[in-house]
């Protein structure tokens, strides 16, 4: 793998994993080790505890927590690493995913969690790559060739645009 740091993904629940999936896909499409996990805020709160304080000497470099309804996933891993803690609120049935965004934005100070989105996995390990791109130019390489991708795309769409028969 390119980056020398890891980057978990850990669930409240594994009927979160097809939201996460577009997460780990993105994470190893830049060649980021991936290792994924299903633990519990309030079910697990020991074994998320231990994970999150030992994550930095398991060779993790950023944390990536996915939960819904009360979501206090992110803030008990952040609760217990120095390490970055990404946020993803999951839309559930309750709120359409508005209590998990909630509880994921509004911690206590000194207890930050970087927060996407309502089921924003993409763009949480983007976050994640860009975080650890600070300490590896490779990822920084590959995090601009994507930009500048996206950038060609707009630009193709622009040029082929053609609103005369509208």
């Amino acid at each position: 793998m390119s980056a020398a740091k890891k980057v978990a993904v850990i669930m409240g629940s594994d009927s979160d994993l097809p939201v996460v999936s577009p997460a780990i896909r993105e994470l190893k499409r830049f060649g980021i080790e991936v290792e994924a996990h299903v633990m519990s805020a309030h079910r697990t709160p020991e074994e998320a505890a231990a994970f999150s304080h030992n994550a930095k000497e398991n060779g993790f470099g950023v944390i990536i927590a996915a939960a819904g309804k009360a979501a206090h996933l992110a803030g008990v891993l952040a609760a217990h690493t120095t390490l970055p803690v990404i946020g993803i609120p999951v839309k559930s049935s309750t709120l359409d995913g508005l209590d998990a965004l909630l509880s994921t934005v509004q911690m206590p100070a000194g207890i930050p969690v970087a927060t996407v989105a309502i089921d924003g996995a993409k763009n949480a390990a983007l976050l994640a790559v860009q975080m650890l791109a600070l300490s590896d130019d490779h990822l920084a390489d590959a995090l601009a060739e994507m930009k500048q991708q996206m950038a060609d795309e707009v630009r193709k769409k622009d040029s082929a645009l053609d609103v005369s028969e509208i």
